[in-house]
């Protein structure tokens, strides 16, 4: 079957070379369109990678961290409603038949040939403990001590305290499952009925049940943080640990005869051997709480990467650590940046289309490929890795304790799953699972659940993922092929101002029996969910660039709808770019300034007029200045296509007065005569003053033929008087004169100037007075002092 390629060969028979033409005549257009009118400025906006994704709403599509969008797994509701049940704790499958634990009643619930059946609950239990009660003698023994318990939760009434966290299979096959609450046991099921087998002392819980090789049955416990070991019979119980912390959360089955623990409260991993009992911190997590460790044993490693972990093949241990406080601290849950550092493996992109196989491949015009490859990070000592805090981390922890970062979110993790080459993560409170390549950290969400708060059970059985959740409860099947239909709905694209939406394309490969269509709608405010966005246009289906169907407005929001005809293959988009062109804007002047300033010489009256003007479109601006005595109707042009942001003005070209400033911004060098623009700002009025002050009076008076008095009474029209300065007889060192009302503050001060005794004969008094803005005026009086 031939690939139907757009860059080759389009429906409509336009063939290679006409298309690549095409291509090139409508690119080159635009930039000759944009390089002389680009007033009207165009804009593309593009998304391809995985934090441009992200803000996103989805179902039953994929986002990758290397910004992908594909079709998620075929999700089949098994189960969507349990009764009184808020959460489910624990999946194992046997087979065709699933079971599983919930909370708060403590039911196990089988589910097989598309039936959900109940096979335990409180009542049940207690049932049967009052048969066993009746059959047996009386016990008088001392009633055991309670335990302080900081896990403990208050139920409604009609709501039991039992909870089943933790389910698994023994050696024969028969169904294990913890008890937690009022009472804690370890039952097994037997002939259709949970049995129990073992009642650790000083336990309300049981978090965690794993199975070794041999059988051995492995229980983490609380509220005490104590490690139980049961024969393969399910008998000979015995404490094989017991920490410092509040619960064992976790358990894992080391391929070195170790058993690996996760606790609650200091987050520790421990390294435990059971036959000496003895234990050794491996990690300190940093975090509250180790909720789930997954082992892979050397062999299994090689099997599933290719390759060995270590040279003397020793297997790896990966942990999911959380802290639910610290991150509903965030009072919202949101998506990171891809880590900085994380290796890329080739052809791993886009791995599951499958385009090889023919089918439809959409590229866009005139996009650079960058270079993603990016080096492998630096492995942690062991320890506490340096790390920002308030988020939940997957390490990968080595037999000795060295540790790397592979996977972090703001979210609480609450399951731990490997999948083919992938872990799955089940978080909270978005109900999202993820999945991460360990190798290469790539990572995906490949299931949201838009009803429930949590994902807090993860199990795979063959090519089946079950999942459970919480509030509300419900099983759900992600099996191995692509759901029909997915929608990617993209967050708002912000044009800036009220835009015209252009073509929508895609880089995407689109297999034969797939295809994918677009929807488009706008708006003018920030809010997806305001009523007055416009209507979903009818989906369309992309064969190459596509005109968005939505009215005028400032936000626009695209759909994406994938499609797979068989489930076998999904579209795979790579990126995506959306243009938008805002019509001439005019431009703004935002800021006029104006200050006295010396041209080189010493003159003074010139003036510095500085402005600053931006526009929305990104046109070249010119200016023009005007200038207008205050009082007066016109304009006086000044002058025109200015380039520079300032300009200076001698201002004793001009009889002095109060004039205003008009500075206008055009954005006519990217416009024609008919689409420019203008904005103009006009300055408070300044005062152009040339002319010193003026002396209205004055009286010389002579005080016993010895010291002179000048009374003086000195006015300027524009400007405050500055400064009044006196010398004799033509002295170089001038003496400053103080206003009569001690302030420099008017337009009009007298002054009181008072000379030391002077020698009989001829002498001149020069006064110097300035105003504010430095115009001086001099003066000079004769006087005559009699002799002896």
């Amino acid at each position: 079957m031939k690939t139907r390629r757009a860059a080759f060969v389009c429906q409509d028979g336009i063939g290679v070379f006409h298309f690549i033409l095409w291509l090139c005549v409508i690119g080159f257009l635009s930039i000759v369109l944009q390089s002389r009118c680009m007033g009207i400025s165009s804009k593309i906006t593009r998304q391809k990678s995985g934090v441009d994704f992200s803000e996103s709403e989805v179902k039953d599509v994929v986002v990758g961290s290397q910004g992908t969008i594909e079709l998620g797994r075929a999700a089949d509701k098994l189960v969507e409603k349990f009764e009184n049940v808020w959460s489910v704790n624990a999946i194992v499958v046997n087979g065709g038949t699933v079971y599983v634990g919930t909370s708060p009643n403590g039911g196990i619930y089988e589910y097989a040939l598309g039936k959900l059946k109940k096979i335990y609950s409180a009542e049940t239990r207690q049932t049967q403990e009052l048969e066993q009660q009746q059959a047996q003698p009386e016990d008088v023994s001392e009633e055991p001590q309670e335990v302080e318990d900081a896990n403990i939760v208050e139920q409604p009434e009609h709501l039991a305290n039992e909870h089943i966290f933790a389910m698994a299979f023994d050696v024969s096959g028969r169904l294990l499952a913890g008890i937690s609450g009022d009472s804690c046991k370890l039952l097994r099921l037997e002939s259709g009925r949970m049995l129990t087998v073992f009642e650790p002392e000083d336990a309300k819980y049981i978090f965690a049940i794993t199975v070794d090789d041999e059988g051995s049955i492995y229980l983490g416990t609380g509220p005490k943080g104590r490690i139980y070991r049961l024969d393969s019979f399910g008998k000979n119980a015995e404490e094989i640990y017991d920490s410092l912390d509040k619960n064992i959360l976790s358990l894992a089955v080391g391929g070195d005869g170790f058993i690996y623990a996760g606790s609650d409260s200091r987050g520790l991993v421990y390294k435990i051997d059971p036959e000496e009992k003895k234990a050794a911190v491996l990690y300190d997590s940093g975090q509250d709480e180790v909720t789930g460790l997954l082992f892979l044993k050397g062999e299994e490693y090689l099997k599933i990467f290719g390759k060995a972990e270590s040279d003397d093949g020793s297997g790896v241990l990966y942990a999911a650590a959380t802290s639910a406080e610290v991150v509903a601290a965030h009072g919202k849950y949101t998506t990171q940046m891809p880590l900085a550092g994380r290796p890329e493996v080739k052809g791993k992109k886009g791995t599951s289309s499958e385009t090889d196989k023919g089918g439809l491949k959409l590229n866009i015009a005139n996009t650079k490929k960058g270079d993603d490859a990016q080096a492998l990070k630096t492995v942690g000592l062991p320890g506490k890795l340096a790390k920002p805090e308030k988020t939940s981390y997957i390490y990968k922890i080595s037999k000795d304790g060295y540790v790397t970062s592979i996977f972090d979110r703001a979210l609480v993790f609450f399951s731990l799953a490997l999948y083919d080459k992938e872990l799955l993560i089940g978080t909270g409170n978005s109900a999202k699972l993820y999945s991460v390549d360990p190798l290469t950290e790539q990572e995906k969400i490949i299931y949201s659940d838009e009803q429930a708060s949590q994902i807090t059970a993860v199990v795979v059985s063959g090519e089946d993922i079950y999942i459970g959740t919480s509030n509300p409860a419900k099983l759900i099947k992600l099996g191995k092929s692509f759901a029909a239909v997915g929608n990617y709905t993209s967050a708002l694209i912000d044009a800036g101002q009220p835009a015209k939406w252009g073509k929508l394309q895609i880089e995407a490969d689109i297999p034969s029996g797939c295809k994918i269509l677009v929807s488009s709608r706008s708006g003018n405010v920030k809010d997806v969910n305001d009523p007055t966005f416009s209507q979903w246009a009818e989906p369309m289906e992309i064969t190459g660039p596509i005109q968005l169907r939505c009215p005028v407005g400032r936000f626009c929001q695209y759909r994406l709808q994938l499609e797979s005809e068989d489930g076998r293959k999904s579209p795979l988009v790579r990126e995506v770019a959306v243009a938008s062109t805002v019509p001439n804007l005019a431009p703004k002047v935002k800021e006029v300034d104006i200050s006295r300033t010396e041209k080189s010489g010493g003159d003074r009256g010139v003036f510095k007029i500085s402005y600053k003007a931006e526009d929305d479109n990104a046109d070249k601006l010119i200016y023009r200045i005007d200038f207008r005595k205050t009082g007066r109707e016109n304009w006086i042009e000044l002058k025109e296509k200015i380039e520079e942001n300032s300009f200076e003005w001698d201002g004793r070209t001009v009889e002095d007065g109060r004039y205003e400033v008009r500075v206008t911004a055009s954005d006519e060098r990217s416009n024609s005569s008919a689409s420019r623009l203008t904005d103009s700002r006009i300055t408070e009025p300044l005062v152009v003053d040339n002319t010193g002050p003026v002396i209205e009076k004055s009286l010389i008076t002579q005080s016993d033929g010895k010291t002179i008095t000048l009374k003086l009474r000195v006015s300027d029209k524009l400007s405050v008087i500055g400064e009044v300065n006196y010398t004799i007889d033509s002295n170089a060192e001038w003496r400053s004169a103080v206003p009569d009302d001690l302030v420099y503050d008017t337009t009009d001060e007298r002054f009181t100037i008072k000379t030391e005794k002077l020698q009989p004969g001829e002498h001149i008094i020069s006064v110097k007075i300035s105003d504010d803005v430095g115009n001086v005026t001099y003066k000079t009086y004769e006087v005559s002092m009699p002799g002896e």
